[in-house]
């Protein structure tokens, strides 16, 4: 005997995860303000010593100042969605309980695209976004994030005429990186595109009440290097679950 599908009871979290500059706090600020009159949402900012992007944030006003909160990592961002989650773990939980019911809480981290992939015990689905002052080439280079997250986001197209992109080549580019996964390019200036990025938010928060999505893992970051704080040495890091370490 077939038996529903278990609602879940609580918020559907999205990760949102980016190299510095590619707008991923204007991409919370797009969903904030085209989804808070239909969901109650609740963000996560992640920073190493700063709450810059929580303040950029609540100076906006995209969400009663008190549903957005800060985490200070004090080491990489990635390593604290990816490596050890527990505090955003608990500062979601948190978030969660003292604003039940939330429906979407949004956690942003920065990463490039070989160091930015959320552990699927922290989030259920996870955007990637780029920029397209990046280069036109950049989704070609790949990466965990980029060809595996639920959605690759091309943020800023209207400045492509200003930095020599093909914007049409760029999305092109992308989707066969993804091997068909979906993308979306998005300007806050043409309302059109941050509503085709919202209704992506709402077809996920449908499916994730339905039981009918299933959190996927784009794998382990790729090694990477980190520089020492005097500049003249550092050392590659792993994320691989199965052989974390660091090699100097």
């Amino acid at each position: 005997m077939s038996t529903a599908p278990v609602t879940p009871k609580r918020a559907l979290r999205l990760g949102i995860a980016g190299p510095v500059g590619t707008g991923k706090s204007s991409t919370i600020a797009n969903l904030c303000r085209a989804l808070s009159g239909e969901f109650r949402i609740g963000v996560i900012t992640n920073d190493i010593y700063t709450d810059e992007d929580a303040r950029f944030l609540r100076a906006e006003g995209v969400l009663p100042e008190e549903r957005i909160r800060a985490v200070e990592t004090g080491a990489c961002p990635h390593t604290a969605i990816r490596d050890d989650v527990t505090m955003n773990l608990l500062a979601v939980e948190d978030l969660e309980r003292d604003f039940d019911p939330l429906d979407i809480v949004l956690v942003e981290s920065g990463g490039d695209n070989l160091t930015a992939t959320f552990a699927p015990s922290l989030v259920d689905a996870q955007l990637f976004v780029l920029d397209v002052a990046g280069g036109g080439d950049v989704a070609r280079k790949g990466g965990p994030g980029i060809g595996r997250a639920d959605l690759l986001v091309v943020n800023k197209i209207d400045l492509a005429e200003y930095v020599d992109v093909d914007v049409e080549q760029m999305l092109a580019d992308a989707s066969a990186a993804r091997e068909g996964r979906a993308v979306v390019g998005v300007s806050r200036k043409q309302p059109e595109t941050v509503e085709a990025l919202a209704q992506w938010v709402r077809d996920m928060h449908t499916a994730f009440l339905s039981g009918g999505h299933v959190p996927q893992d784009p794998g382990p970051m790729a090694p990477h290097f980190h520089a020492d704080e005097d500049g003249e040495g550092g050392y590659v890091h792993s994320h691989d679950d199965a052989e974390a370490g660091h090699s100097h």
